[in-house]
């Protein structure tokens, strides 16, 4: 199952998709493939903050955390079949497809790269009954800067978002901590 979780920054959407990657779980570890880099003092308290919320979680026994700043589909492949794995999230991680160092020890991806990857981590959580749960941020919540490569961005981020919501299984908007769900699983 796909399940695509938006919202804006800081509404509470981690939260959201976490308690959804431990319901899926049902009592097994459960997996968290990091997209972020800790590139400043506040992003590595975030990352400190969301490690201690997960580890205090009664609800499981584990959870694995995956470094995926952008092999997003190495990380995927390496969760067990009938697992569930939190992808959070897909804003910092398109953010990093298209303004990659040159310094880093990875090549850059194009947009159309990175697009395919994405599609990869469907196809192969799907194929292996894993249940995926990507976070992005709704960026469309205020204006945007006039600059080109801002623009571009956020084009290539909404691009993700349409396609990914369509593909999913569930779609939920987070608004104030609160969970909305547009696009509910089909009950059989």
């Amino acid at each position: 199952m796909i399940v695509f979780v938006s919202g804006g920054a800081r509404s509470g959407k981690s939260h959201v998709a976490e308690q959804c990657v431990m319901q899926a779980a049902n009592g097994k570890p459960c997996f968290y493939v990091a997209t972020a880099s800790v590139y400043d003092d506040e992003m590595a308290e975030r990352v400190a903050r969301h490690k201690v919320e997960r580890s205090t979680s009664s609800a499981v026994s584990s959870w694995v955390t995956l470094e995926a700043p952008l092999a997003i589909d190495q990380a995927v492949s390496q969760v067990p079949d009938g697992h569930a794995a939190l992808l959070d999230c897909l804003t910092l991680w398109g953010s990093q497809v298209m303004f990659h160092e040159e310094d880093d020890e990875s090549e850059p991806l194009s947009t159309t790269e990175g697009f395919s990857l994405l599609v990869r981590c469907l196809q192969d959580a799907r194929a292996r009954n894993i249940t995926l749960v990507v976070v992005s941020n709704d960026l469309n919540e205020a204006p945007l800067p006039n600059g080109s490569e801002t623009l571009r961005y956020v084009e290539f981020l909404q691009m993700l978002h349409r396609w990914l919501a369509a593909e999913a299984d569930s779609v939920i908007e987070v608004v104030a901590g609160q969970p909305i769900e547009w696009k509910a699983v089909a009950n059989s």
